[in-house]
């Protein structure tokens, strides 16, 4: 595969691999956002207008879906890979209790993975894939490391593939520095997944709430009709879109404040 991808690009094979910080969809991913984006547009549309042309016209806003949805997936990888790198480091740590040097020890990381992510995408079983092959064309283990550092646009990976770097050069204990660098970098990973787990706990709740509002006037519509239809007609149309207005400016407010990249 490494190969491959050298001869694709005439040598420059970091154009040809991966890159974390991009994702693009496909024709089918685009074509499915956008008609789930322009359903759920129109459904709550008609919800709050009772209008079929309200409805059709607001239903627009369901174009940007490809581009919501490919964020979706671009951090949900990122986190995959992260989550990922933290076991590369506890499996990398063990190798090295076990006595093997930093190169062997990376290339016998990739069997605890494949025990451990059998079922799931394996970014980190691809990337250290990748490594190998660089090792056995007689590259520098920190060069492939240094590539993959580029192209996973993660701090955690960059922070350990700086330090690694600096302590080969320097010609110090590598094997404790990578223990120590791994232990730390472990630690916060593992803080910032509670955190996170409290943030998508936020997350959820603000969703409820943002949907309370279009449930409690699909129901009042349903089960009194004469209640409601004062509000469809005259005044009642400036009512409705003040509050559509105020409704999605709380939902840019809360998904502003719970947006929060560790």
């Amino acid at each position: 595969m490494y190969m491959q991808a050298q001869q694709r690009t005439g040598g420059a094979d970091s154009d040809a691999l991966p890159v974390y910080d991009r994702l693009s969809l496909s024709p089918g991913e685009k074509a499915a956002s956008i008609l789930t984006g322009m359903l759920v547009c129109f459904i709550a549309a008609y919800i709050f207008y009772h209008s079929i042309l309200a409805a059709l016209v607001l239903s627009a806003a369901g174009l940007r879906a490809p581009g919501i949805y490919q964020r979706y997936l671009l951090n949900r990888r990122r986190d995959r890979l992260k989550q990922q790198f933290k076991e590369t480091l506890v499996s990398l740590t063990s190798s090295l209790a076990a006595g093997r040097s930093v190169e062997n020890a990376f290339l016998a990381v990739p069997e605890d993975l494949r025990f451990i992510y059998s079922d799931l995408p394996g970014d980190m079983l691809r990337e250290l894939d990748i490594i190998r092959l660089r090792l056995e064309n007689g590259e520098p283990l920190e060069l492939g490391l240094q590539d993959f550092s580029k192209r996973a646009c993660v701090e955690e990976i960059t922070q350990f593939v700086d330090v690694f770097c600096i302590g080969k050069r320097s010609g110090g204990d590598l094997i404790e520095i990578i223990r120590q660098t791994s232990q730390v970098i472990g630690e916060k990973l593992d803080m910032q997944q509670e955190i996170e787990v409290m943030i998508a706990r936020k997350k959820f709740e603000s969703q409820i709430m943002m949907a309370v509002p279009f449930v409690f006037l699909a129901v009042l519509g349903v089960i009194s009709p004469d209640y409601m239809a004062s509000l469809y007609q005259g005044m009642g149309y400036v009512l409705l879109t003040i509050s559509l207005i105020a409704l999605f400016g709380c939902y840019w407010f809360i998904y502003k404040l719970t947006d929060i990249r560790l």
